[in-house]
């Protein structure tokens, strides 16, 4: 079985007794690909955070009570999260080297809508589903994601936040803290009547 730690100072989340399946999807596909991974109710960022990965026996529920689970694989459990790591990533390289080069064709066509004007983010969804048609549903939704993330991670992009007012709407610049809950929100890709989060570019 397998048993995982992700770490974040001051964080730290912790699950046990993963197959090798589980632990693949839930974890090593995404992680390895740089996308967020969902543990304990948090997402990680794996360029921010550290994995372990831990083999060993399966844990009994009454090993896990009062945090004492970690400590107590530990004492017997190989950590192999490097070889595991780099299992995956060999078998997904080929997949992951196609979906790299239509992310870096999809952001340069984000660049350019948001050349001369706001562009709000459901925005780009439409932009995904209309240059790529024949891909899943949720294979558009990661591409617009991730070509979001990584234009803002870049400071190729800005995000801002619709404000109402008395006067009619303004548009704030966005912290860098609100990114992450505003592309992880289902609104933020449907909103399409008074969309609240839009894409500009930066200001010389």
């Amino acid at each position: 079985m397998f048993h995982v730690e992700i770490r974040q100072f001051p964080h730290v989340a912790r699950t046990f007794n993963l197959s090798a399946a589980e632990l693949g999807a839930r974890v090593l596909v995404p992680w390895s690909q740089g996308q967020l991974v969902l543990l304990g109710e948090r997402h990680w960022e794996p360029v921010r955070a550290k994995l372990t990965v831990l083999e060993g026996r399966e844990l009994r529920s009454d090993e896990m009570g009062l945090g004492r689970g970690w400590s107590n694989v530990s004492r017997d459990a190989e950590n192999v999260t490097e070889r595991v790591l780099a299992a995956v990533r060999s078998q997904v390289g080929g997949a992951a080297a196609g979906t790299a080069g239509a992310a870096e064709a999809f952001k340069e066509v984000v660049l350019a809508q948001c050349a001369t004007d706001r562009l709000a983010i459901h925005q780009v969804l439409w932009l995904t589903n209309s240059r790529h048609p024949e891909w899943r549903v949720s294979e558009r939704l990661a591409l617009a994601e991730r070509a979001v993330w990584e234009l803002l991670h870049e400071g190729r992009l800005k995000m801002l936040r619709r404000v109402s007012g008395d006067g009619g709407p303004t548009y704030a610049v966005a912290d860098r803290e609100q990114w992450q809950p505003a592309l992880l929100a289902w609104a933020t890709w449907s909103e399409s009547a008074e969309p609240r989060w839009f894409l500009v570019a930066p200001s010389d």
